[in-house]
C-alpha cells in the first residue's frame, strides 16, 4: 500500500512538472503526436490484462461499468478511442480527477496505453444496457439520423479512424451525463462539431436522441452471454461493491 502511494505522489509530481512544458505548446499539437507514437507501437495483450486490473476496480472486471452513469462500458470500445482519450486525461485535456494519477506517465506508459486498449476492444459487451424512458423515440431517431450518425454510424458503431466512439450498448445515464457536459463546455476535448450542435439542442432534443442511442444494440458477435464473468479475474474480485452485474 505505502509503494502505491509513493507511486500515486510520484504521478502527481510528473504532472506538475510535465504541465509547465506542455503550457509551451499547444494542447492539442502535443496530444496528436502523444496519440500518433502510442498507435503505433505494438499491443501486448498479456500486459493489457495486467494494466486493466486497475480499471477493472471501477470499470467492473467485465468492463461493462455502472448503469448509474458515473463509469462508462468500456469493453468493446475501439481501442484508438481507448488510447485518445487516456492520452487527453493524462494531459489534461479532459478533465477526469479520478483517473489523471493513474494515466501519468509515473503509473501508464504508452506501451501501457495501446495494450489496455487492445485488450479492451476484444472484451465482449454487456449483454444488456439501461435505456431511456421510451416516451419519444420517433424524434431520437430522427435526430440521431440527422446529427449523429454521420460520426458514429448509422448503428453506433464509430469510427476508429476518426477517433469516434462506439456509443450502441452504452448505458442511458451516461451517454446523458456525457451530452450535458458537451453542452456545458465541461467535457473539453469534445469535437467542435459536435460541440456547436449540442448548443442547438433542447432538452427534448438531448433526451430523445440520447434515449434512441441507448437503444442501438452491437453485433450480437461481439455481446457477451447473459452469465460471462471475464476469466481473466478470480472469483473473489467479482464481489467488488462497484462491479455492477446485469
Amino acid at each position: 500500500m505505502a509503494v502505491q502511494y509513493l507511486k500515486v505522489a510520484s504521478a502527481l509530481l510528473t504532472i506538475a512538472i510535465s504541465s509547465a512544458v506542455i503550457a509551451s505548446e499547444k494542447p492539442g499539437s502535443v496530444a496528436n503526436k502523444q496519440i500518433a507514437e502510442t498507435k503505433e507501437l505494438t499491443p501486448n495483450l498479456d500486459n493489457g490484462r495486467k494494466v486493466f486490473t486497475t480499471c477493472a476496480l471501477c470499470h467492473s472486471p467485465n468492463g461493462w461499468g455502472t448503469t448509474d452513469g458515473t463509469t462508462p462500458e468500456i469493453a468493446g470500445q475501439l481501442s484508438s478511442v481507448i488510447i485518445k482519450q487516456l492520452t487527453d486525461i493524462r494531459l489534461g485535456n479532459r478533465d477526469n480527477p479520478t483517473m489523471i494519477p493513474f494515466t501519468t506517465p509515473a503509473i501508464m506508459s504508452k506501451q501501457d496505453i495501446v495494450d489496455v486498449a487492445a485488450y479492451l476492444e476484444k472484451l465482449k459487451m454487456a449483454p444488456t444496457n439501461l435505456t431511456g424512458p421510451g416516451n419519444n423515440l420517433e424524434h431520437g431517431k430522427k435526430l440521431y439520423a440527422k446529427e449523429c450518425a454521420e460520426c458514429h454510424g448509422k448503428n453506433g458503431e464509430g469510427n476508429a479512424e476518426e477517433f469516434y466512439p462506439k456509443i450502441h450498448g452504452q448505458n442511458f445515464n451516461y451517454l446523458l451525463r456525457q451530452m450535458y457536459w458537451i453542452k456545458e463546455g465541461k467535457r473539453r476535448n469534445a469535437n467542435r462539431d459536435m460541440v456547436n450542435q449540442i448548443k442547438r439542442f433542447t432538452e427534448e432534443d438531448i433526451i430523445a436522441v440520447i434515449d434512441y442511442s441507448s437503444r442501438l444494440r452491437p453485433d450480437p458477435s461481439t455481446v457477451a452471454d447473459k452469465n460471462w464473468i471475464n476469466p481473466d479475474f478470480p472469483r473473489t474480485f467479482m464481489f467488488s461493491p462497484k462491479y455492477d452485474k446485469k
